[in-house]
């Protein structure tokens, strides 16, 4: 029987007068990638902040196995199984690479953490400027070392909002390449929030399509395509936007 890993019940977060998310419910199972498809502003980096328990919910609840994001006895132990990256958090930038994963293995108490670090920099191509300052590096540069931030405590959750926006092509497949490879060789939960349809057909397990704060519809990416009767997820996609 499939594991539930993520459950998100009568989610709701309102800012003064925008209605961000709007009573989301979903559940996620242990080992899959699941994509989180909608426009700007239609919530889903709001939802990403409640799971990770950044964003206080107007409403609802996320618990994760089991266990409510906003229970504080909870959350330290919960956290230390989840990790991130997003385009709108930069690490510091003027920290050098490797200074930048030090500092985040040590707050997640990481053992071994010089041999984790030369790992994973080698891994992503990060050893040839790891003595530079992260605000130094090109987008390509920054998003290998978000990324390597995000797997220095080997977690079980990994919560993705735009991984590989702003990358050229050969980065961007390099990025998609290690994520598919690190998800299936240690079976880990991925949520993927992209606009980048051919990334989201070739990781996702299942998409669920979000729009106004809500999730509209849900499936694999070909069961959207016959049932929209579109050609590609790219074209599923528009027609759920401008309906």
């Amino acid at each position: 029987m499939s594991e539930t890993i993520i459950e998100v019940n009568n989610l709701k977060k309102q800012f003064k007068n925008s209605l961000a998310v709007n009573n989301l419910n979903f559940k996620i199972t242990k080992g899959t990638i699941i994509g989180l498809l909608g426009p700007n502003g239609c919530g889903k980096t709001t939802t990403i902040g409640m799971m990770l328990g950044l964003i206080k919910p107007t409403s609802g609840a996320v618990f994760i196995n089991g266990q409510n994001i906003e229970n504080e006895k909870n959350r330290t132990n919960i956290l230390e199984k989840m990790n991130f990256i997003s385009p709108y958090i930069e690490l510091p930038k003027k920290l050098t690479v490797e200074e930048n994963l030090k500092v985040y293995g040590r707050m997640y108490g990481i053992n071994n953490l010089k041999e984790k670090i030369f790992n994973l920099m080698k891994e992503l191509n990060l050893l040839d400027f790891k003595k530079r300052k992260t605000g130094e590096l090109s987008s390509g540069q920054k998003n290998r070392v978000s990324l390597a931030k995000a797997l220095i405590n080997d977690p079980e959750i990994l919560l993705l909002d735009e991984p590989t926006a702003s990358l050229d092509p050969d980065v961007g497949d390099y990025v998609r390449t290690y994520i598919e490879n690190f998800a299936s060789r240690k079976g880990k939960t991925i949520l993927l929030a992209s606009h980048n349809m051919s990334e989201v057909e070739r990781l996702c397990h299942e998409v669920m399509m979000m729009k106004n704060g809500k999730i509209i519809d849900k499936g694999t990416s070909s069961s959207l395509v016959s049932k929209h009767g579109r050609k590609n997820l790219e074209e599923v996609f528009l027609k759920i936007v401008r309906e």
